[in-house]
């Protein structure tokens, strides 16, 4: 009996290196990804013209949010939502920067509404995790990266 449950630990062990690893191995092929698309759009598309335009720089916003989120994600294990609204409002200002001459008033509107209710959101997020979550959940202590409890969301 002893021998079995000694294999179920065991197999729960590796199970546990396996999930880490691919979690690992998922996190170097985004980041990776965003790196090279970051790196063509700036070498390729920018650096090409005579100067950068605004839909460019936004780009490049876009690129740098989503590689700090992949890195908090990688040293924390926590998926940090807030950065996601930051994405979120951040490809609405671009694609309303790039396409403005081309919308109706009522378009524009509404692109504008759906950027500040992501400020809002996010407001709302940030305050209540200042109010509710204790220091550690809010990653102001260092985490161990052999950390198995899990991935959270916040």
């Amino acid at each position: 009996m002893q021998r079995i449950r000694n294999a179920g630990n065991f197999l729960e062990k590796v199970g546990d290196l396996a999930v880490e690893a691919f979690h690992v191995l998922g996190l170097f092929v985004i980041g990776g990804t965003i790196v090279w698309s970051a790196t063509h759009a700036y070498l390729v598309d920018i650096m090409q013209k005579p100067y950068a335009s605004l839909d460019d720089i936004l780009l490049l916003f876009i690129y740098l949010e989503l590689g700090a989120m992949v890195g908090i994600f990688f040293r924390t294990h926590r998926l940090p939502v807030i950065f996601l609204l930051f994405i979120s409002m951040t490809a609405l200002t671009r694609y309303l920067a790039i396409d403005l001459k081309d919308f109706d008033n009522m378009k524009i509107i509404t692109i504008v509404s759906a950027i500040l209710l992501l400020a809002i959101a996010a407001f709302i997020l940030r305050y209540s995790e200042s109010k509710v979550s204790s220091s550690e959940e809010l990653g102001l202590k260092h985490h161990d990266l052999s950390d198995t409890s899990g991935t959270k969301i916040s």
